[in-house]
């Protein structure tokens, strides 16, 4: 029996042709999928191609559910979220082909360039927070915001710097989660932008996705997230039990105002968050403003302050 294409090195890949497109080279990969620049052969235009681990095929429920969440986020027309062109499976391997974008994710400028200004990260916070609303008024939950799916090209002018886009819709840790690949105590991707509801096995809904931008915003302001520890246990301790650290002793340019709003983003209870990312970008913006400073008002002379009737019998 011939194996699948996908076994073996990814590197192997490359060259090959799979489900009408040829693979041009490695762009990165996870624990459950790589994802290739390749070149659509029907259409002529180069695109991001994700090849899913063969064995996630082999699950019904998954697939069922991929397939379901793919054609969702297809449906998306949204300049945020990174198109979705096909979704299917070719020689016993899932696959997405998307919109290739020329340029880095936020993992990468944050590793190279560390902490942004706030202006920056308000600037990149509000489209991705675009993006995840457009998606939860189709009854999308993302599940897995994080720097490394926060893609950015090119902006247009110098108003416009940057342009962001979010992807890995079609794959969800409740995707995952419905396998059996993951368990208690074991995650697939990182856990350090994980809601508490999440970790704990609660339903979901769009506020938490709302908690994990706030942990990429604190992550772009900081350098770091808000609950990097020594090990993955004592990471969903900190998600479940810790208050997020201050930020203004590190960074004395940010309000203090700007720590009341994450850390309300950042509340255990999804109740306790803002209803939507906007409205958690839109309340950072307004704590990033400097207070006013009031206008120093002079004294008035002697000669045009007011008479009181007790002043005069003096």
């Amino acid at each position: 029996m011939t194996p699948p294409p996908y076994a073996g090195r990814p590197s192997d890949l490359v060259g090959r042709q799979i489900a009408g497109y040829r693979v041009e080279s490695e762009i990165g990969h996870g624990g459950m999928a790589v994802v290739y620049k390749a070149w659509d052969l029907r259409l002529d235009r180069r695109v991001a191609l994700k090849l899913l681990a063969p064995e996630l095929a082999r699950n019904d429920t998954f697939r069922r559910r991929f397939t379901h969440e793919s054609r969702v986020a297809a449906a998306i027309d949204h300049p945020h979220i990174v198109p979705v062109f096909e979704a299917g499976e070719a020689d016993g391997v899932l696959y997405i082909a998307m919109m290739f974008v020329d340029g880095r994710d936020l993992r990468r400028q944050l590793d190279r360039e560390g902490p942004l200004p706030i202006e920056d990260a308000t600037r990149i916070a509000a489209q991705v927070a675009s993006a995840l609303d457009a998606a939860h008024d189709h009854g999308l939950v993302h599940r897995d915001v994080k720097p490394g799916n926060i893609l950015i090209a090119p902006g247009i002018d110098s108003d416009h710097p940057e342009h962001v886009y979010l992807t890995d819709f079609g794959l969800t840790k409740r995707s995952l989660s419905l396998t059996g690949f993951t368990t208690v105590g074991q995650f697939v991707g990182t856990i350090d932008y994980m809601a508490p509801e999440q970790i704990s096995g609660k339903p979901v809904d769009g506020r938490c996705d709302v908690y994990s931008l706030a942990c990429v915003v604190h992550e772009t302001l900081m350098g770091r997230s808000p609950f990097e520890r020594d090990d993955d246990i004592a990471v969903l301790w900190a998600h479940q039990n810790e208050e997020p650290p201050p930020l203004t002793g590190q960074r004395p340019d940010l309000t203090p105002a700007v720590g009341g709003v994450l850390a309300k983003a950042l509340a255990k209870s999804p109740d306790d968050r803002y209803d939507s990312c906007r409205a958690f970008v839109a309340a950072l913006r307004a704590a990033a403003l400097p207070t006013p400073r009031q206008p120093d008002v002079p004294e008035p002379p002697l000669w045009a302050r007011p008479v009181f009737a007790r002043d005069q019998h003096t």
